[in-house]
């Protein structure tokens, strides 16, 4: 983690490919644990764009944590995972 946060503050340049695919280095992946098919949540603040792992199982797990009742989490997760692909299709196409 030391190392991603020296790397971090130095910032690193990424192209943007058609489609608008970007590819995050390899090292960023490796010390976040992304692998092929975690979930992103992307954001933009201002002129920033803030990428995060999106974690759904916290989510659950804040149900139990009485935050909240399990199954209208796990009912708001299907949405959100069924939108994500939704509109993941649409930018495919």
């Amino acid at each position: 983690m030391e190392f991603l946060l020296g790397f971090m503050s130095m910032g690193v340049v990424v192209k943007v490919h058609r489609k608008g695919i970007i590819v995050l280095p390899k090292s960023v992946r490796d010390a976040l644990n992304i692998v092929e098919g975690t979930l992103l949540e992307l954001r933009v603040d201002g002129d920033t764009i803030v990428l995060r792992s999106l974690d759904l199982w916290d989510r659950v797990w804040g149900g139990c944590k009485g935050l909240g009742d399990v199954e209208s989490f796990e009912r708001e997760l299907d949405f959100e995972e069924e939108e994500f692909w939704r509109r993941r299709e649409k930018l495919i196409r």
